[in-house]
């Protein structure tokens, strides 16, 4: 079974996923996908990537999320470059995992 993978972001940033077989879907930077994800969650995605300028004003929809394994929302950068919103969420499930900030000395 083919996993789905969906792509959430400004047409800009997203247009180019279609390339690749990706489901693309278009939302303006201060949009709510709250209702998105869940639908696509419903549809078994098992990866949502979402650009950070939408994760940024949409952080209850990954904290819904973050504990389940399916659908892994993972942010990317949008056209604009990054918000370092993806490393600040590694830094903190890494610091979950191991119980320490192993980044920061």
């Amino acid at each position: 079974m083919q996993t789905k993978i969906a792509v959430i972001g400004d047409r800009g940033s997203v247009q180019g996923f279609k390339a690749v077989g990706f489901d693309v879907f278009e939302a303006e930077k201060d949009a709510s996908i709250a209702e998105l994800v869940n639908d696509l969650a419903k549809s078994e995605y098992g990866i949502i990537f979402v650009t950070e300028e939408l994760i940024a004003v949409n952080m209850d929809v990954v904290e819904k999320y973050k504990d389940d394994m399916l659908p892994a929302i993972i942010p990317i950068p949008g056209r604009n470059g990054s918000l370092g919103i993806g490393m600040a969420n590694i830094h903190k499930n890494v610091e979950r995992a191991v119980g320490a900030d192993i980044f920061n000395n």
